[in-house]
C-alpha cells in the first residue's frame, strides 16, 4: 500500500512537486498549482508520468531533510558501494518554472539511474521527444519541457533513461525547465547559482519569523509550507498542491484542493500575522477583496489562484487513483454550494486585519457592508455547511454561529474603528441569531449543541463556538459539547468531523474517512481555554507526531493505522498547528478569544 507520508514537497510559490523518498517526482503541475500535471504517477502508475533519480543498486538506508529553514529537499541514499546525495528544489521564479536536481557523491561510488517519463495533461498526452543542441526537448500541445544535463540520455520505449556512476566529490546537475511550446527555450540559469540564490531567498524569508516558543522548528516548517503554497502573483494561498488523495483508501472522497478557500482566511491571517509575516497577510487580505468583488450574492466558498470563479468538476477516468481510490477529480463542484459560514469567516478575517494594523483597503468596508446585507437576507436559509456536504441542505448549527460572527465583527468594526453602518440593526440581528442557535441548535435532553437543527448528532465544528466568542468557555452547553466530542468523536485525541455511521445520511457519500486534523487542533485550543494545560500539551504532542519525518501534514489521519490521509501537504492543518502552538506558548490566541467571548445566556 503506498503511503502519503513518503512524500516531501518542493515549490517556487507558484507551483509545487511531490518527491517520493525513493527519489521519484510523482506529481508536478506546470506552470501553476492548478495546471494539468506533467507527472501524475501519484494518482496512477509510472507510465502516467514521473522523474526517477536514484541509485541503481539496492538502497540499504535513506535519510532526508530540508536544508535549514528552506524548501530545498536533501535525500541521502546508502548502498553497499557508497553514499549519494540528491538535492531537489524549485528556484524562486523570475523566469520560466524549473526543477533542479543535483546528484553528489558522498562516499565510495554509486551506480545511478534516471528515468524521465513526461506525460502532459495528467498522463494522457505522450509528447514528441527529441534532442536539439544537446538539450532534450519534450513537446505536447501547449506545453514543452527541456532537460539539460551533462549525463548522456537515451530513449527506451517511451521513457528517457540514463545510467551513470557518481563518485565521492562528483556533482551532476539535472535541470528541467517548462515553457509554452510556441515560444523559444528560455536561457538556462547556472545550477550552482540557482541553489545558492534559492537557499538565500528562503533563509532571508524565514528570518522574519517572530515566534520563539518551544516548538519553533515545527512552527517554522509549517510557515515555510504555507509560503510554498502561496501563489505569489496574487497572494492567494492554495489549500494543497494535490488533487484526489483519498480521505479513505479505496474510497470516493477524493477532491481537488488546488484552490483558495475563503473559510481558511481567518485562521491563515492569525497564523501569518502572529508570527511576523505581515506582508503575506496583507497580500492574502488583498486577494480576498479582489476575489469577492462584484455581486456579493454571488460570493463563492473557493476561487482559483488568481480569483477565477469557474472551477468545473471533471473525472479523469484513465487514472486509477492513489491506492486505487477512484475517481480522480479535477475542479470542485463545491464552488456552487451555499455555505453560510464563509460570510462570517470573511468578515472576521477583515476585522482581524484591522486589529493587526494592516493598512485598510479604501473599498474594503463598502464590500463588507454589501456582504452583510446578503447575510441579513440569507442567514435563515439551509445550506451545505462547512463540510461541503453533497446531501440535502440543512440548518447547520456551525453555519448559523458564523452568521452571528459576521454581525458581531461588524458591530466591533463600528465600535472600535469608527466605521459607519447601521449598527443598531446589526446588534439586533446578532441577538436574533444568537437566540435562534441557542433555542434550535441544542439537544435539550443532553444539553449539547448539535450538528444541525432538529438533529441529535455531534459535529466537531461545534468546537468553534467558544473559539469565535459565541459563548464563553465556561458555559454549561459549551462544556457539555466539548465533553461529548471527547467521548464520541475522539480516538487518542484525534477528532472525526462527525460520526461515520451517519456520514452517508448527512453528506450523501459512502462513510469512511480519517480524523480531521484541524478539528483535533481546535480541541487542543478548547483545552487551553478551559485551563486544561497538560491535556492541551499532550494532545498537541500527539498531533505533531502525525507529521511525517519532514514535518508535513495532510488533511486527515488514521490513528489506528498511523497513516496520513487526504491532500498533502494541507495548508489548513499547518495553519492550525501554528495557531495552537502560539496559544500554548504565549496565550496570545487565548487572550484574543477571551476578548471576543460572548455572553453565557
Amino acid at each position: 500500500m503506498p503511503s502519503i507520508e513518503d512524500y516531501g514537497v518542493i515549490g517556487d510559490t507558484q507551483t509545487a512537486a511531490l518527491v517520493h523518498r525513493n527519489g521519484s517526482i510523482d506529481w508536478l503541475c506546470l506552470p501553476r498549482f492548478d495546471s494539468a500535471a506533467c507527472f501524475a504517477a501519484l494518482l496512477g502508475r509510472p507510465e502516467h508520468g514521473r522523474w526517477l533519480l536514484s541509485p541503481a543498486a539496492d538502497v540499504t538506508a535513506t535519510r532526508r531533510r530540508y536544508i535549514g529553514n528552506t524548501a530545498i529537499l536533501e535525500s541521502e541514499f546508502d548502498t553497499a558501494s557508497g553514499t549519494v546525495r540528491v538535492t531537489d528544489l524549485m528556484p524562486i521564479r523570475d523566469r520560466a518554472p524549473d526543477v533542479l536536481r543535483v546528484v553528489e557523491g558522498v562516499r565510495g561510488e554509486v551506480p545511478m539511474q534516471m528515468a524521465l517519463i513526461v506525460r502532459f495533461d495528467y498522463g494522457s498526452i505522450v509528447p514528441w521527444v527529441r534532442t536539439i543542441d544537446g538539450v532534450l526537448r519534450a513537446v505536447g500541445g501547449p506545453d514543452a519541457l527541456a532537460l539539460c544535463s551533462s549525463v548522456p540520455t537515451r530513449g527506451v520505449g517511451l521513457t528517457t533513461r540514463a545510467e551513470f556512476v557518481v563518485r565521492a566529490g562528483e556533482r551532476y546537475p539535472f535541470h528541467l525547465l517548462w515553457h509554452p511550446s510556441n515560444e523559444p527555450l528560455p536561457a538556462w540559469p547556472d545550477a550552482t547559482d540557482a541553489v545558492e540564490s534559492t537557499r538565500r531567498w528562503w533563509d532571508d524569508w524565514s528570518r522574519q519569523c517572530t515566534y520563539d516558543g518551544p516548538w519553533r522548528d515545527a512552527v517554522l516548517r509549517s510557515l515555510i509550507t504555507l509560503k510554498l503554497l502561496t501563489f505569489a502573483p496574487t497572494g492567494g494561498i492554495m489549500a494543497a498542491p494535490t488533487t484526489s488523495l483519498p480521505e479513505h483508501f479505496g474510497g470516493t472522497r477524493n477532491w481537488d484542493y488546488r484552490f483558495c478557500w475563503i473559510r481558511d482566511s481567518t485562521f491563515t491571517l492569525y497564523a501569518l500575522m502572529g508570527c511576523g509575516f505581515t506582508a503575506e497577510a496583507a497580500a492574502w487580505r488583498d486577494w480576498l477583496l479582489r476575489a469577492v468583488a462584484g455581486d456579493p450574492s454571488k460570493l463563492q466558498i473557493l476561487y482559483g489562484a488568481a480569483g477565477e470563479r469557474r472551477l468545473p468538476e471533471l473525472t479523469l477516468d484513465w487514472l486509477p487513483g492513489f491506492a486505487d481510490s477512484r475517481p480522480v477529480r479535477i475542479g470542485n463542484a463545491a464552488v456552487d454550494q451555499l455555505q453560510l459560514d464563509v460570510y462570517g469567516e470573511l468578515i472576521d478575517s477583515l476585522y482581524v486585519a484591522r486589529r493587526a494594523g494592516i493598512e485598510p483597503d479604501p473599498n474594503g468596508w463598502a464590500v463588507e457592508k454589501a456582504i452583510l446585507r446578503v447575510v441579513e437576507e440569507r442567514w435563515r436559509d439551509a445550506d451545505e455547511g462547512i463540510w461541503e456536504v453533497r446531501g440535502p441542505r440543512r440548518h447547520f448549527t456551525h453555519s448559523k454561529v458564523m452568521a452571528w460572527v459576521a454581525f458581531d465583527r461588524a458591530v466591533r468594526c463600528v465600535e472600535q474603528f469608527g466605521l459607519d453602518g447601521p449598527v443598531e440593526r446589526w446588534r439586533s440581528l446578532r441577538d436574533a441569531i444568537h437566540a435562534d442557535v441557542c433555542e434550535r441548535g441544542v439537544d435539550a435532553r443532553r444539553g449539547v449543541f448539535t450538528q444541525y437543527y432538529g438533529s441529535s448528532e455531534l459535529d466537531a465544528s461545534l468546537l468553534m463556538i467558544p473559539l469565535v466568542g459565541f459563548l464563553a468557555i465556561g458555559d454549561p452547553r459549551v462544556t457539555a459539547t466539548i465533553a461529548a466530542v471527547e467521548r464520541e468523536l475522539c480516538v487518542d485525541g484525534f477528532v472525526s468531523r462527525y460520526r461515520s455511521p451517519s456520514a452517508g445520511a448527512v453528506d450523501g457519500l459512502p462513510p469512511g474517512e480519517g480524523a480531521f486534523l484541524p478539528c483535533s487542533f481546535w480541541l487542543a485550543d478548547c483545552y487551553t481555554l478551559q485551563g486544561r494545560s497538560k491535556e492541551a500539551h499532550d494532545l498537541f504532542d500527539r498531533l505533531r507526531s502525525a507529521c511525517n519525518d519532514l514535518g508535513l501534514l495532510a488533511e486527515e489521519y488514521d490513528p489506528a493505522e498511523r497513516r496520513l490521509l487526504g491532500n498533502f501537504p494541507q495548508a489548513f492543518s499547518h495553519v492550525s498547528l501554528i495557531n495552537t502552538a502560539r496559544n500554548l506558548s504565549y496565550g496570545a490566541g487565548v487572550a484574543e478569544h477571551r476578548d471576543r467571548a460572548g455572553s453565557s445566556r
